[in-house]
């Protein structure tokens, strides 16, 4: 590690088994986009692997001492490192609008964040690949139907397929986590834009969730349905019973409901 730690209040855990490296870095299709972000690099045992690849590479790094290292000794990345916080930066400047792709070992306790970060710029990146905590990684990839299925489950499947590849046991980190982790791949849909305001419907997915035990009657009182639309079947369900295009629908339904009341006191005036 030539003298750097990691920082538990960053969340870090370095991988050192080199294969394993490898096996992330090749996860991706490097298809559609010559353009490559790494988050949070640390001492880069997976930007070694990168810089393999005929791509543009850039990596963001939050942690000045490991910025340091980084140009000390991977000299050819020295123009192409990012010294801030992933999630402040503006995603769409990083490769001047053009497309690219993401990767890395995600810390833990921001890799909900980062995803959700990523989903805001999907116009900008077409696949992304990164190391979770092998719990999130499940409930990124789980179906509805299941406990597990959850905002992250839906927020992420609305606009890319996702893949668990594999799972990364504790042994192989630096400093060893108390629990597994494991690799997630996102490809974007063809369609990633929903038909339904999207920003109703991140409402309603989280409101929804937040109370996840009530049926949808209950839980999504606070958005003033007529008593019509509480009627409709739908809002007999919880909310881990809906698949993505059931969201779509109720999205759909409640605006539709909201614009009909609204018609309707204007013209009782």
């Amino acid at each position: 590690m030539r003298n750097v730690k990691p920082k538990k209040s960053l969340g870090q855990h370095f991988l050192n088994d080199k294969n394993i490296a490898a096996k992330i870095v090749d996860s991706i299709s490097y298809k559609g986009y010559n353009n490559l972000l790494e988050i949070g690099p640390g001492t880069g045992i997976l930007t070694r692997e990168l810089i393999k690849k005929d791509i543009n590479l850039k990596v963001v790094e939050i942690d000045n001492e490991f910025v340091e290292y980084l140009n000390k000794y991977l000299i050819s990345l020295r123009d192409n490192i990012i010294n801030e916080d992933f999630l402040k930066i503006n995603l769409s400047n990083v490769f001047n609008g053009k497309s690219y792709a993401v990767i890395g070992n995600f810390p833990y306790n921001i890799s909900s964040q980062i995803v959700f970060k990523i989903l805001e710029s999907r116009e900008f990146i077409p696949e992304f690949c990164g190391m979770f905590q092998k719990e999130v990684a499940e409930r990124i990839c789980e179906d509805f139907g299941s406990k597990k299925y959850g905002i992250l489950s839906v927020y992420s499947k609305a606009f890319y397929s996702t893949k668990y590849l594999f799972t990364v046991p504790p042994n192989v980190f630096y400093p060893k986590p108390k629990v597994s982790s494991a690799v997630v791949r996102f490809i974007r849909k063809k369609e990633y834009k929903l038909d339904c305001n999207e920003i109703t419907f991140f409402m309603i997915v989280k409101t929804a969730f937040n109370h996840r035990r009530k049926t949808l009657r209950n839980s999504l009182k606070g958005f003033n349905l007529s008593d019509n639309l509480r009627e409709d079947s739908i809002f007999d369900l919880r909310p881990e019973q809906l698949s993505i295009e059931n969201f779509v629908k109720l999205t759909n339904l409640i605006d539709s409901d909201t614009k009909n009341l609204i018609l309707g006191k204007e013209r009782s005036k």
